[in-house]
C-alpha cells in the first residue's frame, strides 16, 4: 500500500481545504487505478467481506443495493480511510470552532474510532453501492449515531458515459430562510469525491451560520454504476 499512501501524501491538501471551506466538497482526480477499481467491483459478490446488504427499494431509499463491509476492512480501503482522515480532521475542527460547537476531533483516525467504540458505535460503515438501469438514491445524510465525523468520501469505481449514463452525484445546500441550491457533480472512474456529511459553515454579516447539506444519486439511465463510500465514524450496535 506504499503507492496509495504516497499518492495521498502528494495531494494538494491546501487546495482541498480551500474547496471544502468554500463549497463543502472537493475532488481528488484518479486516486485509484482502473485495476484497483475493477478489483473492488469484482469482490462485490464475495459475501464474507460484508456484514449487511440493503435493498434500497424496501426502505424507500431509492432503487439499487449497497453492502456494508465487515471488519477487518480490505487493506486498500483501510489504508485510504486511515491516511486521508488526518488531512480532513483539521477542516472538521475549524468548522466546529466557527459554529461554536464544543467538539474537536482527534488527528489520528484510530483515536476517533476509539471514541466511537466507547459510544457503542462499533459497526463498520464503509459500503459499496450498485445501481442498475433506473437506479437512484434519495437525498440523505450518513450519521449512524450521536458521534459522527462531518466529512466523508466516495470513490467512483465505474466509468461515466462508458459503464453507465446518468447517475450524477447530487448535493443540496439548505440555506436558512432561502431556497435550496442543487449541485450536480460527475466524478470519473478512480476519482475521490470529498464532501460534507451534514453541514458546512457559511460566513455572513454577523459571523458564521450553518448550511445543511444532503447528498444523493440521480437516476441511472443505462448500464451499471458502482461506487465505494467511506464514512469515518462507526455505526451504533
Amino acid at each position: 500500500m506504499i503507492n496509495i499512501v504516497q499518492k495521498i501524501n502528494r495531494i494538494d491538501w491546501q487546495e482541498i481545504t480551500e474547496s471544502m471551506h468554500q463549497n463543502g466538497y472537493a475532488t481528488i482526480p484518479k486516486l485509484l487505478s482502473d485495476e484497483e477499481c475493477n478489483s473492488l467491483i469484482a469482490n462485490y459478490n464475495q459475501h464474507p467481506l460484508y456484514r449487511k446488504t440493503v435493498v434500497m427499494a424496501r426502505h424507500r431509499f431509492g432503487l439499487g443495493e449497497y453492502k456494508y463491509f465487515n471488519y477487518p476492512l480490505p487493506e486498500l480501503i483501510q489504508t485510504i480511510r486511515t491516511h486521508i482522515y488526518p488531512y480532513l480532521a483539521p477542516i472538521a475542527n475549524s468548522w466546529f470552532s466557527a459554529l461554536h460547537i464544543d467538539t474537536q476531533f482527534p488527528l489520528e483516525h484510530a483515536n476517533f474510532l476509539h471514541q466511537c467504540h466507547l459510544n457503542d458505535q462499533q459497526k463498520a460503515t464503509v459500503l459499496i453501492l450498485k445501481y442498475g438501469n433506473g437506479g437512484f438514491n434519495t437525498l440523505h445524510q450518513d450519521l449512524y449515531g450521536d458521534l459522527y465525523f462531518p466529512i466523508q468520501i466516495v470513490l467512483m469505481l465505474s466509468d461515466p458515459d462508458e459503464d453507465f449514463t446518468g447517475g450524477e452525484f447530487v448535493l443540496t445546500q439548505q440555506v436558512p430562510r432561502a431556497q435550496s441550491k442543487a449541485i450536480v457533480l460527475k466524478p470519473k472512474k478512480g476519482d475521490v469525491l470529498i464532501f460534507t456529511t451534514n453541514f458546512k459553515p457559511e460566513k455572513g454579516t454577523k459571523g458564521y451560520y450553518r448550511v445543511n447539506m444532503k447528498h444523493g444519486i440521480s437516476e441511472v439511465k443505462t448500464g451499471q454504476r458502482y461506487a465505494l463510500g467511506i464514512i469515518f465514524h462507526d455505526a451504533v450496535n
